[in-house]
């Protein structure tokens, strides 16, 4: 069954290739839209469909379009009603051609087979605003929406989505309310529109704007890196300083880093949320860290012999003041 799995997929990637290679350059989004929900209800049907009798050359009907796959897909939910997937695969696949209102009954009837399933919950409620011509968040809609933040109070999707229902209804003080929490879980950078939001919501209800946030304690650390001048015949010009702050005995990816060429040396560096390649592990968050400056002679962010390091620096965050770090060992 693996290798029929397998098979299939691969058969699958094909035939969207060749079907839908005329449309990419015209409308890029909506054919890879058209290609995943193919992809998914073809990995459905297979999950409802597939049987060892299947194999049998006799019984396969490959469907041929989105639409062959839909019907497979309801004719396969006919039979067994209760599977949620199929009915969330049904929605997509409704909502990639265009049958809104099917989109909207087939979450709906997801929604009554998980209703306790966050992520469900809010498919269902958003398949019923883009149903509805105004695209407005129905009371039924609202109720999936609070009861999605009953279960998963963190579900940042439904938070949004229940807010714009409640900005929608003229009710603009509780928007913002509903969204606020949001600021505290998105990265730096989403954080800036979702304020601009609240604060139109605060401002429609009478209420003073959010003061700008403060920059935390934490968020900048200068780091003054210097090259020991005995390794300086060994510096090439192309040679690539990274600058690391990482969780000490934690992983090794960083908390925040900074590529300097070797013509800036020697120079000081801050390290800030700006920097971090995770926007779930900030520097700003954590309490101390691990500082340390690779010197790299290929320009590769990942440790080779030949690179020249400094020793590696436990600061404790806040830092009053500058780290200095000297490039001067070689990795072996």
């Amino acid at each position: 069954m693996p290798i029929f799995a397998a098979i299939a997929a691969l058969a699958t990637l094909v035939l969207l290739i060749v079907v839908l290679r005329p449309l990419w350059r015209q409308a890029p989004r909506s054919t890879a839209a058209i290609g995943v929900v193919v992809l998914l209800a073809a990995s459905g049907l297979y999950a409802l469909l597939g049987t060892p009798a299947a194999l049998d050359e006799a019984n396969v009907q490959r469907p041929a379009t989105l639409n062959d796959a839909i019907g497979q897909l309801e004719a396969a939910l006919q039979r067994d009603p209760s599977q949620v997937e199929g009915w969330r695969l049904l929605g997509r696949a409704y909502a990639s051609s265009q049958q809104l209102d099917k989109s909207r009954d087939a979450y709906a009837h997801a929604a009554k087979l998980a209703p306790d399933q966050a992520d469900v919950l809010v498919e269902a409620a958003e398949s019923s605003a883009l149903a509805d011509p105004q695209r407005r968040f129905a009371p039924s809609a609202v109720a999936l929406l609070t009861h999605a933040l009953d279960v998963k109070p963190d579900h940042q999707r439904a938070r949004w989505f229940l807010g714009i229902a409640q900005f929608q209804a003229g009710q603009a003080a509780a928007a913002a309310k509903t969204w606020e929490p949001l600021l505290a879980q998105v990265d730096a950078r989403t954080a800036v529109p979702l304020r601009a939001e609240i604060n139109t919501a605060r401002k429609q209800a009478g209420l003073p704007i959010l003061p700008e946030p403060k920059a935390s304690a934490n968020a900048g650390l200068r780091v003054a890196v210097a090259l020991d001048p005995k390794l300086l015949s060994r510096v090439g010009a192309n040679a690539t300083i990274f600058v690391i702050a990482r969780a000490p005995n934690g992983p090794p990816m960083p908390l925040a880093v900074e590529r300097h060429g070797v013509q800036d040396l020697p120079f000081t560096a801050t390290l800030d949320d700006s920097d971090s390649p995770m926007p779930t592990q900030r520097l700003s968050t954590q309490t101390q860290v691990e500082v340390i400056a690779r010197l790299s002679m290929t320009g590769n962010a990942m440790p080779q012999a030949g690179d020249i390091e400094s020793a590696p620096v436990l600061v404790r965050l806040p830092a009053a003041s500058t780290v200095q770090l000297t490039l001067g060992t070689v990795r072996k």
